[in-house]
């Protein structure tokens, strides 16, 4: 099983001030559209290209819309690049928005 964090977790853990990574791999229109402030944004289609900008020294969380194509990243870059620092947010930035932020945009 791939690990994963729920919303109310990732919140608990940046409130505490944890340095984790905020990877966003949905499309540059969807980030622009609504995101978790910080996050960083390096599109599923991208990432095969760019897996050498995901950092090893620290947690990054994958988000996507669901929690679908964080889940594909989480286990290429697993799999592939032998990453062990990699969390899946479990239901997404929309989740993330009905859950924890709902100031965060749905759609």
């Amino acid at each position: 099983m791939l690990p994963e964090l729920t919303p109310e977790a990732l919140h608990a853990r940046l409130q505490n001030g944890e340095d984790l990574v905020l990877l966003d791999v949905r499309q540059p229109e969807e980030h622009a559209y609504c995101r978790i402030e910080g996050s960083q944004l390096i599109p599923l289609g991208e990432l095969a290209r760019r897996a050498e900008e995901v950092p090893t020294d620290r947690p990054v969380v994958l988000i996507c819309h669901h929690g679908v194509r964080s889940m594909q990243a989480l286990a290429y870059l697993q799999h592939r690049h032998e990453h062990t620092n990699l969390l899946n947010l479990r239901g997404g930035i929309d989740a993330w928005s009905r859950r924890v932020d709902a100031s965060v945009a749905l759609y």
